[in-house]
């Protein structure tokens, strides 16, 4: 039996209504828990994960824009090729820099470690460096870190901008609520005892202190 709801809108008994197109805010809200749904299920397919990996994952993050040849490239591929030998798989975001330079580590011993980039796609980024062997492409940040997180054993963060530090800080507020555990986060270089130090004294020192000292 059909039932009247209105001149956009006819539904049968038990059943939802369908909604014009016309109509912006409902067609606005069924989206809305579309994408809402979609995350569920991404989220209840995350919480998988393989009962052993073949080899450790190091994802090693860094400045774009660091050339060869410099001290800070030259360091961050022999710490690659180091790691790469004990027959660790090095995880980069694939562009050029230091993540170059841990690729190009990770290839010098391409019987003991896979080379893998998880690149974004960006208007001005460039193209995924030669020494990646394994590809992963994102369109937004999100899912790339998703992807950074899902798949490493421990993160090791040189010298870097905004992106860099906006993937540090990711990775150490999921150790603060242990949605990551027995998870090393390793900051090498003269930038980082500024930021830890930073935190201590605004986090810390207030009245009523914003964070706990193991957080530290």
């Amino acid at each position: 039996m059909l039932q009247h709801c209105n001149k956009e809108t006819i539904m049968n008994e038990g059943e939802e209504a369908t909604i014009s197109l016309a109509d912006e805010d409902q067609v606005k809200e069924v989206l809305s828990g579309a994408v809402l749904g979609l995350w569920d299920v991404v989220n209840s397919l995350t919480r998988l994960r393989p009962s052993k990996r073949d080899r450790y994952r190091v994802t090693i993050f860094g400045s774009a824009r660091v050339q060869p040849g410099t001290f800070g490239y030259e360091e961050t591929k022999r710490c690659a090729a180091a790691l790469a030998e004990m027959g660790c798989d090095i995880i980069t975001g694939g562009g050029p820099g230091l993540m170059q330079a841990a690729n190009e580590g990770a290839s010098s011993a391409p019987e003991r470690s896979k080379s893998i980039g998880i690149r974004v796609d960006l208007p001005f980024e460039q193209e995924i460096n030669s020494f990646v062997s394994q590809t992963f492409e994102h369109r937004t940040f999100f899912t790339r870190l998703h992807q950074f997180v899902l798949t490493s054993d421990a993160f090791l963060v040189a010298p870097g901008g905004i992106g860099t530090v906006l993937e540090t800080l990711m990775v150490w507020q999921l150790l603060q609520v242990h949605h990551l555990n027995d998870t090393p986060l390793i900051l090498v270089g003269k930038m980082w005892p500024g930021l830890i130090q930073w935190a201590k004294e605004s986090m810390l020192s207030n009245e009523s202190p914003l964070a706990s000292p193991q957080d530290m």
